[in-house]
């Protein structure tokens, strides 16, 4: 296409659109902050989380060592992002906990066959929706760690919830890669029935960590 034509076409456009409407201002008056105090927030969260048959634990950093101990008594490997506390994971667990390092990612067909669990942290999870961020911080890893194994084990700071989506957003890098997660995978097909672990995890376990 010549640069003649480019222009011409360029021009109708623009002379098209001088009648255009202007476009109309977006209301926002939908609530923008939480009148909730943390306690009602945490319990909020956590009844979503049931209803999507995610599994929640109530922890602190000194009793999570053990719960992962447990969680993952049954996984041969489990991946974990290098950044994540060390402190959290079991003691003596070096052959079973694998930490990937950044520039060194596993390829996506071993994180299928070789790896039965991810554990990560996350950036902040809204109570209303009873979802969780994932932003590919040093602590929650590549978006494949958290989508592809089949069992997620996933760590929220208490102090990281709050109740609406617009207070999540807020904490979030615009540019960040975002993972957003509300209960294990799950879809329904043309029937409605309920079909787990198509795009996803089947077994989510949420800590909530204080």
């Amino acid at each position: 296409m010549s640069n003649e034509a480019k222009t011409e076409i360029l021009r109708r456009i623009k002379n098209s659109l001088d009648d255009a409407p202007l476009a109309p201002e977006i209301p926002r008056d939908y609530r923008r902050v939480s009148d909730q105090d943390p306690a009602a927030i945490l319990t909020m969260l956590e009844e979503r989380l049931l209803d999507y048959k995610a599994a929640v634990f109530h922890e602190t950093a000194q009793s999570l060592p053990l719960l992962l101990a447990k969680l993952c008594i049954d996984a041969t490997k489990v991946i974990v992002p290098e950044g994540i506390d060390h402190s959290w994971l079991p003691s003596n667990s070096e052959e079973q906990f694998l930490f990937e390092a950044p520039g060194h990612p596993l390829p996506v067909h071993e994180l299928n066959d070789t790896i039965d669990a991810v554990v990560t942290s996350s950036t902040v999870s809204c109570a209303e929706t009873g979802t969780i961020f994932l932003t590919g911080r040093p602590d929650e890893g590549r978006r494949a760690i958290s989508l592809v194994p089949d069992h997620h084990i996933c760590i929220v700071s208490a102090s990281s919830v709050v109740e609406l989506i617009p207070e999540a957003l807020a904490q979030i890098e615009p540019t960040a890669p975002i993972t957003m997660i509300s209960g294990p995978s799950a879809t329904s097909d043309i029937e409605l029935e309920r079909v787990e672990g198509v795009h996803g995890p089947r077994r989510l376990d949420v800590v909530l960590l204080s």
